[in-house]
């Protein structure tokens, strides 16, 4: 009786959780896939049977073809930038001194801010005619580029202002990371007379990497579903600056295509998941490794 009583509590603790998640994120990823399957318009009550014509459609879409290379560079770039100034941020703040915790609290505001109130905001900043940036570069006699209508600088202020925003959580992660390393081996190697490279290379990077590693991971996956800040910056129909994610909502809310929407939504997730699943399995590898 008392473990009948004791499994009843328990499904009453984790019931709710479990009709939640099956209702907010089974059903629906469940009811994408077969409308992936199906010729859904936005408009109208047609909704036939195709098999995986949607899904030979994306793979033969040039939009896609686009979508997913500019998606790819955008997300090598960002991330690669956002960890290594984030990086060497938190070595500039691991130490304590005055007025830390300020500039600590300043530098974070960003990632805390709504995507899509960043992205206006950065548009208004942004704006080539009387933008506050290219007010301060024409005063100091700098040239003066239309950030947002240029072709040629339009990706360039995406990832500049994605830069601005995400680099305080690589500095967050990295930091936790700097101080989670035991004083002691840095003791040990000043004792044996350690350069500071040699140090770096042998404590602080190899301990720090397993931190950074799920950063990485957690802005890869982020990055690869960039949408807030190209609707804000450049708008969805914006070839320069496609990603995958605005490509899906052109789809849908333009074109009308839904079950093509919804094949585009699930190779997108595969996308993810896949990225997901590399990091994870090199995580892994690292934790396998001797020390």
């Amino acid at each position: 009786m008392p473990e009948r009583g004791t499994t009843r509590l328990t499904w009453a603790f984790v019931g709710p959780t479990l009709c939640f998640l099956l209702a907010f994120n089974i059903f629906p990823l469940a009811w994408n896939i077969a409308l992936s399957f199906r010729s859904v318009e936005l408009v109208g009550d047609d909704a036939r049977y195709i098999g995986g014509q949607n899904y030979a459609r994306v793979f033969t879409d040039e939009r896609f073809g686009d979508a997913i290379r500019l998606t790819a560079r955008f997300v090598g770039l960002a991330v690669a930038a956002e960890l290594l100034l984030g990086f060497v941020l938190a070595l500039a703040l691991q130490r304590d001194f005055r007025g830390k915790s300020a500039i600590l609290t300043t530098l974070l505001v960003p990632m805390m801010l709504s995507p899509a109130v960043v992205g206006l905001f950065w548009n208004l900043i942004l704006n080539g005619n009387y933008g506050i940036l290219n007010q301060f570069l024409g005063a100091v006699g700098l040239p003066t580029p239309q950030w947002t209508t240029d072709r040629d600088w339009k990706f360039t202020s995406l990832l500049l202002v994605d830069l601005w925003m995400w680099t305080p959580f690589m500095l967050l992660i990295a930091l936790a990371a700097l101080n989670a390393i035991p004083k002691s081996l840095y003791e040990a190697a000043e004792i044996d007379r350690a350069s500071r490279f040699t140090v770096f290379r042998r404590i602080t990077l190899p301990l720090c990497a397993p931190l950074l590693g799920l950063a990485v991971l957690l802005r890869a996956t982020d990055a690869l579903k960039q949408f807030d800040l190209v609707m804000a910056i450049t708008g969805p129909n914006d070839p320069k600056t496609q990603t995958l994610s605005t490509l899906l909502y052109q789809v849908v809310f333009r074109d009308g295509k839904v079950g093509l929407g919804a094949g585009f939504g699930c190779v997108v997730l595969v996308a993810v998941i896949a990225v997901a699943t590399m990091f994870t399995r090199y995580m892994e590898r690292m934790k396998e490794r001797p020390a």
